[in-house]
């Protein structure tokens, strides 16, 4: 495994990779911001399942980080991830540092709308004009056929996907499934951040989303009852402080009337500090 540290020499080892690989999924990305966990990995299977050059990125992107949020904390543990990707049979990754991103004198950046105002977006501005723009670098660096993405980032996967519309990017995003712990929690780098006491109180985000389900199930598929359904698991658990909780258009996150398959179900809340999301799509 080759671990590149800049741009330039990235672009080489991309077009050196994509020459020595025919097919139209020559090289497959996976972009990360490390502190990697088995939800990570399985982005990496999937990518080398259907690709012949896997590339991982591990980056801590300061632009999505607002006031008062966790950069300066966010773990940080380059040495094991590298192993862990090394493990999976990941062929190149990119480790670039911050001013190599954004060298001195930057100023451009992606504005995007729509789908980043919504949900996660309105709680945190400025966040996905972030994302889109170190996205979109890792895009124009990499020049990857694939990307791939965790569905737990469901609002992220769709600002991307409208991004890359909008852009005329000749990329596929695919969404891997969320992958959870055994207590149901989906797997977040943040996690950590939970104590004993925090996890036992998040393990209400999973619940809620079963309630719903089992709704769903039953046949009830008006968005009140839907929701109602997990607000009031939710509400059971005095130390989780709802921000959000809605069913909307994939791609669009605007709210609907009826829960249909494909309906995105999302929730974020917090406990003690940490912000949690999560979410299902109807069947």
């Amino acid at each position: 495994m080759q671990v590149v540290k800049t741009v330039a020499a990235m672009r080489r080892a991309c077009g050196r990779s994509r020459l020595a690989h025919e097919g139209p999924d020559r090289l497959g990305l996976v972009p990360t911001m490390g502190a990697l966990h088995a939800g990570h990995l399985s982005l990496v299977r999937r990518a080398r399942q259907e690709c012949g050059v896997v590339v991982a990125t591990i980056f801590v992107n300061p632009l999505q980080f607002g006031p008062g949020e966790d950069f300066d904390r966010y773990p940080r543990q380059t040495k094991e991830d590298c192993a862990l990707l090394e493990s999976e049979g990941v062929d190149l990754v990119f480790l670039p540092e911050v001013e190599e991103m954004y060298p001195q004198g930057a100023t451009t950046t992606i504005d995007v709308a729509g789908p980043a105002n919504r949900l996660d977006g309105a709680h945190r501005p400025g966040h996905f004009c972030g994302v889109a723009t170190v996205v979109a670098k890792l895009f124009h660096i990499v020049g990857a056929e694939r990307a791939y993405f965790g569905q737990k980032d469901a609002v992220q996967v769709a600002v991307l996907r409208q991004m890359i519309r909008d852009l005329n990017f000749s990329i596929d995003l695919i969404a891997c499934p969320i992958v959870r712990d055994e207590d149901g929690l989906a797997l977040s780098s943040r996690n950590v951040y939970l104590s004993a006491a925090e996890r036992r109180q998040a393990l209400a985000i999973p619940r809620s989303l079963e309630a719903m389900q089992e709704l769903l199930a039953g046949g009830r598929r008006d968005v009140a009852s839907v929701l109602r359904a997990g607000t009031s698991v939710l509400n059971r658990e005095p130390g989780l402080r709802l921000e959000f909780l809605e069913a909307v258009d994939p791609d669009s996150l605007e709210g609907v009337r009826s829960v249909v398959p494909g309906t995105l179900v999302a929730v974020a809340a917090k406990v003690g500090k940490t912000r949690l999301i999560d979410n299902f799509l109807a069947v």
